[in-house]
């Protein structure tokens, strides 16, 4: 038995050996892909971050809330402000997609604004029973004020709400400080509110490493999706090369030869094992060594170098399964080819490795979690980034040992029924 599954290996290396091609796909082309899209990422990533976007800034208050504002967004490392324009111009050159956004401030924002903090003020110190301007208490407030945000129409709808609640905190803590400061001239108090601090603030609490935070970067991110893509994309030449065995009659061969059909199988499953391994490696040793050349962050494995093998076993035995099938059901190359290739982009793009599946709608998150490219996905980020074990991770591998026999089992029906005399 051993001797039999040893001779179906090698004939599968032969078979590789014989299909540039074929070896171009499995380990070359996700070579380029990690490179590519990281570095594109990565890039795009540092350009947020130090680049400032030039935003329109219309001032017609000029006054002190216009002025506040103007501050604080330009003390921000996010804008750049662009101020010689005016309400129209400044709506064209948005909506034309010129720039992304445009800020408005409206007219006499600050003198009424002051005027309906100093209405209210009055209204309640005089509810006390202080002594209080009762003409300024009996003053109808002012109609309220509309700052205009303009949108480039393909801009990001977590950009525009980012932007319109930040706009909104720095009016609503202007706002609040007048109120404090009208109620300190009516009561005569001296106490400095500049100096007060908010009673809630936030702080972010992140995993730490020893003594280290631990922040997940591109690489992290991309290295174990990008290896799962290549993985799964063996496929491709699995299939083409059962495509062939039955076009050369190579198959019927193995149907009459005393060795089983299983063994066969295995020794398709050894084969494509070991080609999973060196492209996860391969994966790996670019994070490692090759990425901080391109000034990206190293890749980190450290203390979990086998649990990520275990879990590329896993993967591999999912894509190897799925190869099979398809290699089974195909009858030409020209089946099995491009839709092998497509499967793997679907898979793909349900299983996160494109679109993060938080993002996806409701719908497309339930169908997500039938994607074999997302039980490995995830069982490499709880490794990554959530520093999980083998067995904190074990539902994932079981899932994905379960798609592989149940692929291997439906090819071998098919096979059975397909050749039964």
């Amino acid at each position: 038995m051993l001797y039999k599954l040893w001779r179906s290996f090698i004939k599968e290396i032969f078979l590789l050996k014989r299909d540039i091609g074929g070896i171009v796909i499995i380990f070359v082309m996700p070579l380029l892909l990690i490179i590519t899209i990281t570095l594109i990422q990565d890039s795009t990533f540092r350009n947020l971050e130090g680049a400032k976007i030039p935003i329109i800034f219309i001032d017609n208050d000029h006054s002190e809330v216009s002025q506040n504002i103007k501050k604080e967004l330009e003390g921000s490392k996010t804008f750049r402000l662009l101020t010689n324009f005016n309400e129209k111009t400044a709506q064209d050159a948005v909506f034309s997609g010129e720039y992304q956004m445009a800020i408005v401030i409206p007219e006499n924002l600050t003198k009424d604004l002051n005027a309906n903090v100093d209405s209210k003020v009055q209204t309640i110190v005089s509810s006390f029973g202080l002594e209080a301007d009762s003409a300024q208490a009996q003053k109808k407030a002012p109609k309220a004020k509309e700052l205009h945000l303009y949108f480039d129409p393909a801009t990001n709808a977590g950009f525009k709400s980012s932007v319109m609640n930040s706009v909104n905190k720095m009016v609503f803590e202007i706002e609040n400080k007048k109120i404090y400061k009208a109620f300190q001239e009516q009561l005569g108090t001296t106490e400095d509110i500049e100096e007060n601090k908010n009673l809630i603030s936030f702080k972010e609490i992140t995993p730490l490493k020893g003594e280290k935070e631990i922040i997940p970067n591109s690489v992290q991110h991309n290295v174990p999706a990008w290896t799962l893509f290549a993985i799964f994309f063996i496929v491709v030449p699995l299939s083409i090369n059962l495509v062939k065995e039955k076009s050369q009659g190579t198959s019927v061969r193995a149907r009459i030869s005393p060795t089983p059909y299983f063994v066969h199988i295995l020794g398709k499953t050894f084969t494509y094992l070991i080609i999973c391994i060196i492209q996860f490696l391969l994966m790996v040793a670019v994070g490692v060594f090759l990425f901080p050349y391109f000034n990206l962050p190293a890749f980190d494995v450290s203390g979990n170098m086998l649990s990520l093998i275990v879990v590329t076993l896993f993967a591999g035995l999912a894509a190897i399964g799925f190869g099979i099938l398809l290699g089974t059901l195909a009858e030409t190359q020209e089946q099995s080819a491009p839709f092998g290739a497509t499967s793997v982009v679907v898979l793909a793009a349900i299983g996160g490795i494109w679109v993060p599946v938080f993002l996806m709608p409701e719908f497309m998150q339930h169908i997500a979690g039938f994607s074999p490219m997302n039980w490995g996905l995830n069982a490499y980020y709880d490794i990554i980034l959530r520093h999980s074990s083998i067995s904190q991770v074990s539902k994932e591998l079981f899932l994905l040992f379960l798609f592989y026999i149940a692929m291997v089992a439906i090819s071998i029906f098919y096979e059975r029924k397909q050749n039964a005399v």
